[in-house]
């Protein structure tokens, strides 16, 4: 049975959520997905390494999930608006650092540290907890949840052929767009990065700023809960594996694909197809949510990722084999995303669903700084990405199984005291 929440008086309406909220992710989403297309001018133009490059962007996801803790709590207890604007403005600032870094130490400051920040104020764990309180039917909150995390797969699919042509120009047909460089194009993420401000200004919500909305439990109370509850504790391992995977594969997979000789057209082609499919991917788990229980949606994803890499990296590596993979790990991509915030809310409720989505985001950002880096410190050993493809696999199954005992009916809780007990203690 689900926590039913009320809708307030003061709710936002829908329409205007999921696309203020869509477009913020779109962004977002959608500029950090195109960051393996930097790894190689940049390491060539400075003289780094690749495991310097993708340690600072190990460093991005790490950062990314421990101020999305502080982020998720500030948006539930003041609303998304104000961390949306401090996100937006951390997005530009980092961009701009990011290009003008002279040595790796300060690209890992700019790409690692403040635009994980950034991210942290800017992407999920803040607009699901505005979704989340302004859609009161549990189900309808798992589609809605499915929308926004497909128009952040749009974002992806749009951004990245952007990307690319900023760096090295654009051909297509009669038009050749000459490219920027990559500085500048990064100069130019940066501008739009600007673009969340205005967006943010239509997910304020009035009863969190006036402060209206009376806390129900505390913030310690609800943590010693959720980290208490053994489905939560699976929740968060399996999101390790989800972040292991994406972020290596969209890190690493452009060079894996330049060492195997194939040209730099074909991984922006595959990124940009992971990013299309996942609209599918998303929207498609968000809506299953609905009708089906989203740890059987979960298992299956996992599952499916480890026998999507299996067959990648042992079949004949051809441009159309890898659009193949791409495609179907777009399906996959970020469609663990919806169920698992949806799982969380209909455990727990939605009082602080940024603030525990924050913390299972957390163990995915864990899983990405593992995934990113162990791809540049074993390639850099090894001179081969296969023992990270072979982790991968390992990991998906694990993922999957321990899935499969997660149970998704509402926490029993004590009734809630009265009086001055109420007002007691953090």
């Amino acid at each position: 049975m689900s926590l039913p929440t009320p809708r307030p008086a003061s709710a936002l309406p829908l329409a205007q959520v999921l696309l203020c909220g869509a477009l913020i992710v779109t962004l977002s989403m959608g500029i950090r997905h195109g960051f393996g297309l930097w790894l190689q001018p940049i390491t060539m133009d400075r003289g780094w390494t690749r495991e310097q490059f993708a340690f600072a962007l190990a460093v991005q996801n790490l950062s990314w999930g421990v101020a999305g803790l502080f982020a998720g709590m500030l948006a539930d207890r003041f609303g998304a608006y104000r961390v949306l604007l401090a996100g937006g403005l951390l997005y530009a600032l980092g961009l701009s650092l990011m290009a003008l870094a002279p040595t790796a130490i300060a690209f890992t400051a700019s790409a690692g540290v403040v635009l994980g920040m950034a991210q942290a104020g800017t992407t999920y764990a803040v607009v699901y907890g505005v979704i989340g309180r302004n859609v009161s039917d549990p189900a309808k909150r798992s589609w809605a949840m499915g929308v926004t995390a497909a128009a952040g797969s749009f974002g992806q699919f749009l951004m990245v052929p952007v990307e690319s042509g900023l760096i090295s120009g654009l051909q297509w047909g009669a038009v050749n767009l000459p490219g920027l460089g990559w500085q500048n194009a990064l100069f130019v993420l940066s501008g739009m990065a600007l673009l969340i401000l205005p967006l943010a200004r239509f997910l304020r919500e009035p009863a969190l700023e006036a402060g209206t909305s009376r806390p129900r439990q505390t913030i310690g109370g609800a943590l010693r809960e959720a980290f208490g509850y053994r489905p939560f504790q699976l929740l968060m391992a399996g999101y390790f594996v989800c972040g292991f995977q994406v972020v290596f594969i969209g890190v690493h997979m452009p060079s894996y694909l330049k060492d195997q000789g194939l040209s730099p057209q074909v991984a922006t082609v595959a990124l940009a197809l992971i990013g299309l499919f996942n609209v599918f991917g998303t929207y498609a788990a968000g809506s299953l949510g609905q009708r089906i229980q989203k740890r059987y949606i979960l298992s299956a994803i996992y599952f499916s990722r480890a026998v999507a890499i299996v067959l990648f990296v042992t079949a004949p590596l051809t441009p159309w084999s890898v659009y193949l993979f791409s495609a179907v790990m777009g399906l996959l991509w970020l469609s663990t995303v919806p169920p698992t915030n949806a799982v969380i809310a209909q455990i727990f409720g939605v009082q602080y669903l940024s603030m525990l989505g924050g913390f299972v985001f957390l163990s995915h950002q864990i899983g990405s700084f593992m995934g990113v880096w162990l791809g540049g410190l074993l390639y850099d050993a090894y001179g081969s990405y296969m023992p990270v493809w072979w982790i991968s696999v390992a990991l998906g199954v694990f993922a999957g199984l321990i899935n499969l005992p997660v149970r998704e009916t509402a926490i029993s809780r004590p009734a809630a005291p009265t009086g001055a007990a109420a007002g007691a203690g953090l």
